[in-house]
């Protein structure tokens, strides 16, 4: 079996039977959930073990007890439920390339920020699982929307505690009993019983999240009412979602000791009913934070979609910090959402049943294996789909959901070694049939058009355009585009070695049409590496996208048959882009125009940039983590 193929096979294996424990290999992040060092106090009159994982944890406990034990000596040593004392990784720097743009979702590095007032500390006193010793420790949670007024959401690792209050908006300058919006305590705690707190990496882990019920202030407040508001929960609407963190991380891991939000992508986490997310600096003490979809910092609220937990506790156990996960936000968390706000037991005698995992496009070890990439309306659908070629030779058809994502995939040939020999690909309306045909270069110099790929596929000898010859050797890039036809994408733009730049018009079945010169041999052009395009300006004529070997990009806006157009800087020459390895753009959103970027790097990380423009990137969104 060829490398392709076996990755191929491995992203579709879905373990279904609930008993089997998901070992997810080490990567990347924070361990979240490790057995870390006991940093609370622990005394002889501390309370008895949790005796459920649903009901009053501390009957007639009062505020003024709390603050006579949450002293800030006790607050400031509390730890999460089980990380390590000083974060693995924390003087590491994060891959600049996981997210490159400068969109709203290029953000990979923690601010600090005041807060907000629905989000704040949740103190707890626990005993640990393994040892039995009690420990102080501080998670985040968030107040969410309830009959009663009076709820909060967090990690299932994070509840169950004694003498556990809830502090909003925490300000680690003032006392329990000083704080802005008071401070409240746990009446009630709401867990699903079949989350597995010792074996965090099962598939339990997709359980972990959590709801306490508050008792009024010692004012007779409630907390949403006393913050003025509560946070609205959202089903995770999708795998890839823009998403903004927020948590408050413990002082010995930041010693800032203040909250810090980050704004970032997700993307499905395989073989677990999770999203993931890259941000460096989601140390210990973030775990129950929320995921905003969106939220008002005026207000203090937003929808939440998410939630930091899942597996390994919500953070990778490698020796670096960028990785944080989620649970997905489904049936079973709506379900514990509803026990919650009607005050009912947690009843679940069912064991948990993984729902069907979603769609994922696989890693960045698969994707550092996609040679070629080409995008069109391939199925007549009113939007592109991509095709990519595989260094075995294996070929595939994406599906895009019209989102900017891609939901199911189709082989259009198994690996094989003729289609190792194809050495540049692009898609084009070249037979007028409103679906788009593939047209490839061999190493030989042949040219081959594959009329109608998504209904014919690939099996098949294709129309040759050109037979085996040496000049063609030389076509270095190609890319289809509606340079000067009116309908169809019919126009074909070649750089050859030499530098010289041609268009080809009205090229069909068979025929390459009108050859134009746009560009003499010359020692600029050698230096184009990829060409694609795309309608960036907004016009019913295509630009030309060019990147140089420096890793700067440019938009030729204008191109027509009597020459390159304005040159439009997009990007100035650049390292990180000289890792630009793929290119192609298609029609993958909702504004039904070729304007979105797909770039497959060196790492084999694949990303989007919808909308782009003619002189800026659209905001970055990410297809495939790095490898």
């Amino acid at each position: 079996m060829t490398l392709r193929s076996l990755h191929h096979r491995i992203r579709r294996a879905a373990v279904v039977a609930a008993s089997v424990t998901v070992c997810l290999p080490a990567a990347v992040g924070p361990a979240h959930a490790d057995a870390g060092p006991g940093t609370g106090t622990a005394r002889s009159t501390a309370p008895a073990a949790p005796t459920g994982r649903t009901g009053t944890p501390d009957p007639g406990w009062t505020d003024a007890d709390a603050i006579r034990f949450w002293t800030p000596a006790r607050m400031a040593s509390a730890t999460d439920p089980a990380r390590p004392s000083v974060p693995r990784g924390q003087g590491t720097t994060p891959p600049k390339s996981t997210l490159r743009g400068s969109g709203s979702a290029a953000g990979i590095t923690v601010e600090h920020f005041p807060g907000v007032k629905s989000v704040g500390v949740l103190f707890s006193y626990k005993e640990e699982p393994t040892t039995g010793e009690l420990r102080a420790h501080s998670c985040t949670a968030s107040v969410v929307d309830s009959p009663g007024h009076n709820l909060i959401l967090t990690a299932a690792h994070c509840g169950g505690g004694h003498h556990s209050v809830f502090v909003p908006n925490y300000d680690n300058s003032k006392t329990l009993a000083a704080q802005h919006y008071g401070f409240f305590r746990v009446d009630k705690w709401f867990t699903d019983p079949r989350y597995d707190r010792p074996n965090t990496k099962d598939r339990t882990s997709d359980l972990d999240f959590s709801f306490a019920a508050l008792a009024d202030s010692s004012k007779g407040a409630k907390v949403q009412n006393a913050v003025g508001g509560a946070n609205r929960l959202v089903r995770t609407p999708s795998f890839n979602d823009n998403v903004t963190m927020v948590g408050y991380p413990k002082k010995a891991h930041d010693s800032a000791d203040r909250a810090v939000r980050c704004p970032t992508q997700t993307w499905a986490l395989p073989h677990l009913y999770q999203i993931q997310a890259v941000c460096h600096g989601m140390y210990g003490g973030t775990s129950g934070g929320p995921w905003f979809s969106k939220v008002d910092w005026a207000k203090g609220t937003g929808d939440i979609i998410g939630n930091v937990g899942g597996y390994n506790g919500g953070g990778n156990d490698a020796n670096v910090d960028w990785l944080t996960y989620s649970p997905v936000h489904g049936d079973q968390f709506f379900r514990l959402y509803d026990d919650a706000k009607k005050n009912r037991a947690v009843k679940r005698p069912d064991p948990y049943v993984q729902p069907p995992l979603p769609y994922s496009m696989g890693g960045g070890r698969t994707w550092q294996h996609a040679a070629l990439m080409a995008s069109g309306d391939f199925k007549g659908k009113g939007r592109s789909d991509m095709i990519v070629v595989w260094s075995d030779g294996e070929v595939t058809l994406y599906d895009s959901d019209g989102n900017g994502g891609f939901d199911s995939e189709r082989r259009l040939l198994a690996a094989n070694s003729a289609w190792t020999k194809a050495r540049t690909i692009t898609a084009g309306d070249f037979t007028g049939s409103n679906k788009f045909d593939l047209m490839v270069r061999w190493a030989d110099g042949e040219v081959t058009l594959y009329g109608d790929v998504g209904s014919r596929g690939l099996d098949w000898a294709g129309t040759q355009m050109i037979k085996p010859n040496k000049t063609w050797t030389n076509a270095t890039q190609i890319a289809a585009g509606r340079f000067a036809a009116t309908k169809y994408v019919t126009d074909l733009m070649v750089r050859w070695a030499d530098g010289e730049v041609t268009l080809y018009t009205g090229v069909g079945a068979g025929t390459f049409g009108k050859e134009h010169q746009l560009e003499k041999p010359n020692g600029t052009w050698k230096n184009a590496t990829l060409l694609t395009a795309g309608e960036y300006s907004g016009h019913q004529k295509w630009d030309l996208m060019v990147r140089w070997t420096d890793g700067e990009l440019d938009n030729y806006v204008g191109t027509t048959t009597s020459g390159l157009g304005t040159e439009r800087r997009i990007l100035n020459p650049n390292k990180l882009w000289t890792h630009d390895t793929v290119m192609t753009t298609g029609d993958f959103t909702s504004n039904h125009r070729t304007d979105d970027l797909v770039i497959r790097w060196s790492d084999g990380e694949t990303t989007m940039y919808p909308d782009t423009r003619a002189d800026h990137l659209g905001p970055e969104h990410n297809l495939v983590p790095r490898a």
